[in-house]
């Protein structure tokens, strides 16, 4: 009896080992009959023990190898098998007795479904990271990435070519380890959680001059790090002087703006582009009239665009910026010899140029008597005569003159020839202040905006209604170019942190009045309840025109002058507000 309870304990004590595995085990005898199928083999295989024991293993496990490592007594290793959905790896031995025969044979196996899941996903993660360092070292921008803690993380060759800091110097570093002269904008987008863009700073034992864009890397809103993107100013300069130039040398060729370009909604400004608008559809010839900064050179773009002329060229001359003999030449041409240092085979001049296309000859009322009698001939001859020659060449040009000087009392004081103003001033345009046209403010100051926001790759959304009545009650004798200014200094001023144009931001407007109102301005003498803005200009302009016609007993034309407007503006008016 003793020795059987013992083999019963020792049955048992192997049973406890056997499924206290976490791997499976399965034996079968000399039959393929299945002796041993410990819980983790029911665990893993999803099969009961009593519903195996003393089967084939064949008619359990379809793909089983067992029954040939028990024919052949050759072992199987680190086998991968597949049963259903799940994978295993297993090693499969033959059983031998103390004479080497085979009396059966034995399966450990483990699930490795998990573990391969992890594996795939561990490789796409690698095949992912490798694929993200070769887009990030592709670019031709210098890249570098840090954590959460601003520690250097990742950077790219052209960062090491900028600023000449190698991944030794960079990984494992804070992030200020690059900068010369500056903050580091890493630590300020990981404590803001917000982009910056455009930030000068020096970076680099060269401490080469730079512009840094910045942004947070979050992850299902969580913050990872940041990543910044580094460009060299003088690189940018660089491409801003090509691309300044190219754009000199289409100016010089094509007209770049049409009458979608002219920004307003007065009935002064709409007035003057319906003019417009039927001049270019003629070839007369057209003579733009007004303060300087008015738009007289947009008008004339837009006049051609909208001509039958606009497939050919669009010649721009500022007669003001050349002396007259230099001038002359390039107008007109010259032939070969015409002077000391001419060229070889002489040279077309401008108009030549312009053939069957237009000519915008702008501040026309600086050129001297000489030359106003060549440019008359041109007007009635449709010729012009090159310098040093002799033979007449003929030209089909469309003329578009400018001035913002007075021609007529240029005429009297004997510095305009009358008989070439009256070849000029076929179709006048007279181009109206801004401050006559002060509603139209609004419409400019965003157009600005969004102008200067590529320009200068900002982001400024507008600006406050204080800001714009700031502007509103400025007097603007430079007109929409000195708005523009205005409004590209208030933008340079405008910290990162904001995107709306404030009061504080026009300090050069504090203080300033319109003309001619210093200490007469009062907002009590409006009822600013019941009406508008623009009602309450109207009425103020008309007040002030019946005024200037009462101080010049009804002469229009001093008073277009005491008002200071061209007195087309003043008829204009008179029939807007029915004045009489």
């Amino acid at each position: 009896m003793g020795s059987i309870e013992e083999l019963i304990k020792e049955n048992r004590k192997k049973d406890v080992i056997i499924n206290s595995t976490h791997d499976g085990l399965i034996f079968i005898d000399q039959n393929e009959r299945i002796e041993i199928f410990n819980k983790a083999a029911e665990e893993i295989m999803d099969l009961k023990r009593e519903d195996v024991l003393g089967k084939n293993v064949r008619e359990v496990i379809p793909n089983t190898r067992l029954h040939i490592v028990l024919k052949t007594g050759k072992p199987e290793i680190n086998q991968i098998q597949h049963t259903g959905e799940t994978t295993i790896i297993t090693n499969r031995v033959p059983v031998k007795d103390n004479n080497s025969n085979v009396i059966g044979a034995v399966a450990l196996f483990r699930d490795i479904t998990e573990v391969k899941k992890l594996a795939e996903e561990l490789t796409n993660l690698k095949e992912m990271r490798v694929l993200l360092e070769a887009i990030i070292n592709s670019t031709q921008d210098a890249i570098s990435v840090v954590d959460k803690n601003g520690i250097g993380m990742m950077i790219n060759p052209e960062y090491t070519k900028l600023t000449g800091l190698t991944e030794e110097d960079v990984i494992g570093k804070p992030a200020t380890v690059d900068i010369a002269e500056g903050e580091s904008m890493h630590y300020q987008v990981l404590k803001t959680k917000k982009p910056v863009h455009g930030v000068r700073m020096k970076v680099g034992p060269s401490k080469k001059d730079v512009i840094v864009n910045v942004a947070p890397i979050l992850v299902d809103g969580e913050l990872k790090g940041s990543v910044g993107v580094i460009h060299d100013v003088s690189e940018i300069k660089k491409l801003t002087e090509e691309l300044d130039h190219a754009r000199r040398m289409i100016r010089h060729l094509n007209a770049k703006y049409s009458f979608d370009d002219i920004i307003g909604v007065s009935d002064t400004i709409r007035a003057v582009i319906k003019q417009a608008q039927k001049a270019s559809q003629t070839p007369v010839t057209v003579l733009l009239r007004g303060e300087s900064g008015t738009g007289k050179e947009l008008f004339a773009h837009a006049i051609h665009n909208a001509s039958p002329r606009k497939e050919q060229k669009f010649i721009r001359v500022n007669c003001s910026a050349l002396a007259d003999s230099i001038l002359e030449s390039e107008l007109f041409g010259y032939e070969e010899g015409a002077f000391t240092g001419a060229r070889k085979g002489g040279k077309k001049g401008l108009f030549e140029e312009a053939d069957g296309g237009t000519i915008f000859l702008d501040e026309i009322g600086k050129i001297s008597l000489n030359l106003q009698a060549k440019l008359l001939r041109v007007l009635q001859e449709k010729e012009i005569i090159r310098v040093g020659g002799a033979r007449p060449i003929e030209i089909d040009v469309r003329v578009i003159v400018a001035t913002n000087i007075n021609l007529e009392r240029a005429i009297q004081e004997g510095n305009f020839r009358e008989d070439l103003y009256y070849r000029l001033n076929v179709f006048p345009l007279f181009l109206p202040p801004l401050r006559d046209r002060k509603e139209d403010i609004p419409h400019l100051a965003y157009h600005i905006i969004h102008k200067f926001n590529q320009e200068y790759g900002r982001s400024v959304r507008g600006i406050t209604d204080e800001a714009l009545d700031k502007l509103m009650l400025y007097d603007w004798p430079g007109n929409v170019r000195e708005l523009e200014n205005i409004i590209g200094r208030a933008m340079i001023n405008l910290g990162l942190e904001n995107d709306m144009i404030k009061l504080e931001h026009l300090p050069f407007l504090r203080g300033k009045k319109n003309k001619g109102q210093e200490g007469r301005f009062d907002l009590n003498q409006f009822d600013l309840d019941n009406r508008s803005l623009k009602e309450i200009m109207n009425e103020t302009e008309k007040k002030a025109i019946i005024q200037a016609l009462k101080k010049t007993d009804g002469n229009k034309t001093e008073a277009a002058k005491i008002l200071g407007i061209a007195i087309r503006s003043l008829y204009y008016k008179l029939d807007k507000y029915g004045i009489d």
